[in-house]
């Protein structure tokens, strides 16, 4: 699928991840800057929705945008355990989730969205420190993913990077959509 034909799919708004990059100190650069800016544009994108509008799915058969709101922190709060698992630890096995089953719990129908995006800014406060620590060389350290083998810090980066954008993108193009 290109670029261009999953930018079409409202799955993918952004485009599918793409393992395949090159890992350049510039590109890690870029990729630490935009989890930065994932708390910012997260909370802008569900910035004065209703309780009927937060509880609108994305898409037919997606997640609400209140159950996005509370998957990204609780993804990237995996993501922060397994960077530190990785730079501690020689190729450990990470544990999965089942994300869907996450969404479903109580905490994601009761807590307030402001306080997930409260958890996300300050998640990404300690994770972005620790991202800008990383030396060249602990770049290429793995993790194990049982779903997807050995993976380096590097694309994990990656992939976290693109994960940020790919939700806020589910938020902002339902709200173009809806006309929001």
């Amino acid at each position: 699928m290109t670029m261009t034909e999953s930018a079409a799919d409202p799955r993918f708004p952004v485009g599918t991840f793409q393992r395949d990059v090159e890992a350049t100190p510039e590109r890690r650069r870029e990729w630490i800057g935009s989890i930065a800016e994932t708390p910012a544009r997260f909370r802008a994108a569900v910035e004065g929705l209703s309780d009927q509008q937060l509880d609108t799915p994305y898409r037919d058969g997606g997640w609400t945008v209140r159950q996005l709101a509370h998957h990204v922190p609780d993804s990237h709060m995996n993501a922060y355990t397994r960077f530190k698992l990785g730079l501690t630890e020689e190729n450990p096995t990470i544990k999965t989730y089942d994300e869907a089953a996450w969404a479903e719990l109580e905490d994601t129908r009761s807590t307030p969205v402001a306080s997930s995006l409260t958890a996300l800014e300050l998640l990404h406060e300690r994770w972005v420190n620790l991202l800008r620590s990383i030396s060249d060389e602990q770049w290429a350290r793995t993790i194990n993913h049982p779903d997807h083998g050995p993976m380096r810090l590097d694309m994990l980066l990656a992939m976290y990077a693109w994960h940020g954008r790919h939700h806020v993108a589910h938020v902002t193009a339902l709200r173009e959509r809806m006309g929001w």
